[in-house]
C-alpha cells in the first residue's frame, strides 16, 4: 500500500485515514483495484472503496493482511 500511494516502506500502519492521505485520489484508487484484482485475484468494488475510511479498511477490502 506504501507504495501505491508514493510513501516509503513501512510507513503506514493501517489506522492512516485515506482522506489525510495527500497521494489517495482517483489515479491511486483506479491502481488499487487493479492491483488488488492483478496480485490477489479479489475484485474490489467501486462502493467497498468509498465506504472505506482508512488504510486497514482498504487492506481488509483487499483480503490482505496488514
Amino acid at each position: 500500500m506504501d507504495k501505491l500511494v508514493e510513501l516509503p516502506r513501512g510507513t503506514l500502519k493501517g489506522d492512516e485515514k485515506l482522506n489525510d492521505l495527500e497521494q489517495w485520489n482517483s489515479l491511486a484508487i483506479i491502481s488499487f483495484i487493479a492491483l488488488v484484482d492483478t496480485n490477489n485475484r479479489v475484485k474490489v468494488s467501486l462502493g467497498q472503496i468509498m465506504s472505506s475510511v482508512t488504510v486497514s479498511d482498504l487492506l481488509a477490502v483487499a483480503q490482505v493482511e496488514p
